[in-house]
């Protein structure tokens, strides 16, 4: 594949001291072999079931953004997952290992949740009323989004110590709402059994060998179900911390054909609390290992687009992030519904839009751990798309960028130099340059430059190019705009 056009998507840090190094560099891309491959839906985004008196840190902010109370009437929300399409929604958190289905042989009350002292994450068993199941899925439907739904994995069992739990998993009332789900004709992408029992767990844990065990009566029963149905969801499982040990044993006990992807979570920023958490974004070292008033934020940014990158090259197929609304970190004000700006910045206009599926090899001679780069092939055209993450406020980076070839006849490789066409230091003052050329059968190349307002690492608006990404008057999305080069 020949660089015929490369798309460039940058993303300025720190406003610029008085005194900056500068430091020159290449970057080599070798477009002609995928190392690895995101699904086409490789952005998701969670919706949880955290009740308006969820409070951490003295602070409340779920509201009203959870499964059973979420507006789902807001123009903006539907409009914010469908400039998404096709947009994986995972229905799940904390609270789905006690949630019950409202249907069927129910065998004990279906209240909604409460605050309960002794409860696991402090509250009682909730309630999923199928009248609620319905408006979801109409809404699913209407805005084109995949469904990841998480099954309680706890029902039946018994708590054995302070966090551990044993027996068998009782899989009565999952199976008559996965019947009654087939039975309306709702499209579920993937069933996802229990939510961070995994390992030591949160909250609760069950053993490796039982999950295993009951994994294996839920495939049977998801083959049982969707025998006469065209469609056949995958099973996902365990959606928990990784622990190496706990995770060969599931897949030993579970044998082949059961688990059809395997789900993990990652908190490595630690606790939101943290009053540094944006250093800690910054920091190289922590990201290649949220918080009020920074997850939300432009700074926050920094740690996303890099996760994105870095589970892309390890061949990750989808990336859920918790949340879309709700929280500290949603990608939607959970009372305004407004894209707060890593919704915009990696998920919908950009990301989206510019990342394809095919991750590249971009190595660079720069040494310098506060330069990220990734490549991937550009979406629905041909061309790379480059991201270049900037950490510090003290190195502006002059980027020459190179092509890696092969030659087949000898088996040689060679570095094709694109050569420079210009520098931007003097005109952009940005914490990037760039020195590429046109590549011969196009005449442009398309710049993004990302800035927060008033340079402002907290801002919770977003310059595109300097031009600030917010709703229009009517609620609209901005669609992006470019500079050409």
């Amino acid at each position: 594949m020949g660089f015929h056009l490369v798309t460039f998507l940058l993303l300025a840090s720190l406003r610029l001291t008085l005194t900056q190094d500068v430091e020159h560099g290449s970057i080599i891309v070798d477009g002609a072999q995928a190392i690895a491959e995101n699904d086409d839906n490789f952005i998701c985004a969670t919706i949880d079931w955290w009740p308006q008196d969820k409070c951490d840190y003295n602070y409340c902010p779920w509201g009203n953004s959870s499964v059973i109370n979420l507006d789902l009437s807001h123009p903006v929300l539907s409009k914010a997952i469908q400039a998404l399409q096709p947009l994986r929604i995972r229905v799940g958190g904390s609270l789905q290992d006690q949630v019950l289905y409202e249907v069927g042989n129910l065998k004990s009350p279906c209240h909604p949740f409460q605050k309960m002292k002794g409860g696991l994450f402090g509250f009682s068993k909730g309630c999923l009323h199928m009248k609620r199941w319905d408006e979801l899925n109409h809404f699913f439907h209407n805005t084109g989004a995949m469904i990841t739904f998480g099954l309680n994995a706890l029902l039946g069992r018994h708590q054995i110590s302070h966090t551990v739990w044993g027996g068998d998993w009782d899989s009565t009332n999952a199976y008559d709402f996965i019947n009654y789900t087939i039975s309306k004709g709702y499209n579920i992408d993937s069933w996802e059994f229990g939510n961070e029992l995994s390992g030591k767990g949160i909250g609760a844990s069950v053993g490796a060998a039982q999950y295993g065990k009951d994994l294996i009566k839920l495939k049977k029963n998801l083959h049982t179900l969707y025998k006469n149905s065209k469609s056949k969801p995958s099973l996902i499982a365990p959606g928990g911390f990784y622990q190496k040990e706990w995770f060969d044993k599931l897949l030993q006990v579970s044998g082949s054909g059961v688990v059809n992807a395997l789900s993990h979570h990652i908190y490595n920023l630690g606790p939101g609390s943290d009053e540094h958490l944006d250093m800690k974004i910054l920091d190289p070292e922590r990201l290649s290992k949220c918080g009020p008033n920074v997850s939300n934020t432009f700074v926050n940014s920094f740690w996303y687009l890099d996760q994105l990158g870095i589970a892309s090259r390890y061949n990750t197929k989808v990336y859920c992030r918790q949340t879309l609304i709700g929280g500290n970190y949603g990608l939607l004000n959970t009372i305004t519904f407004t894209p707060n700006p890593d919704y915009y910045r990696q998920v919908a206009l950009l990301w989206h839009q510019l990342m394809g599926k095919s991750v590249l090899e971009a190595s660079s001679d720069v040494f310098s751990p506060f330069l990220r780069t990734y490549a991937h092939c550009s979406k629905g055209s041909e061309g790379v798309t480059l991201l270049l993450i900037n950490l510090s406020n003290q190195t502006h980076f002059i980027l020459t960028v190179h092509e890696r070839v092969t030659l087949s006849n000898v088996g040689n490789e060679v570095v094709k130099s694109i050569p420079k066409e210009s520098s931007f230091f003097s005109h952009l003052k940005r914490a990037f340059s760039w020195v590429g050329t046109k590549g011969s059968d196009v005449s442009f190349r398309e710049e993004y430059h990302l800035t927060p307002k008033d340079n402002y690492l907290r801002s919770q608006t977003m310059l595109l190019n300097g031009n600030p990404l917010e709703l229009t008057d009517d609620g609209e999305f901005h669609w992006i705009q470019y500079t050409i080069v």
